[in-house]
């Protein structure tokens, strides 16, 4: 499986602690299950690899200036070519 993981950040939650957040649920998520998971593990090393080399001060740059102006920011995780990536795309907020 490729594992994909979506993080949106918010005015409130920078791109760091919401990829800390998602990183310490799967982790949770693994232990609770008492299972070797094959997709959890996948998701688990993905997020540690982007939260070691991620550059979050130019992330949170280039996604603030979004979600200032009212805009959905999110970024897709994934593998490409043995190597973690990501996308950042945006959409207008919906409102609640």
């Amino acid at each position: 499986m490729t594992v994909g993981i979506k993080l949106i950040p918010t005015a409130s939650r920078c791109i760091e602690t919401t990829a800390k957040r998602e990183y310490w649920k799967s982790v949770d998520a693994y232990l609770k299950k008492g299972i070797d998971d094959k997709d959890l593990e996948e998701r688990i090393e993905l997020l540690r690899v982007f939260l070691e080399t991620a550059d979050f001060g130019m992330l949170r740059r280039q996604s603030e200036e979004h979600i200032v102006v009212g805009k959905r920011v999110a970024f897709t995780l994934f593998m490409r070519n043995g190597e973690p990536v990501y996308e950042m795309t945006m959409d207008q907020a919906s409102e609640k």
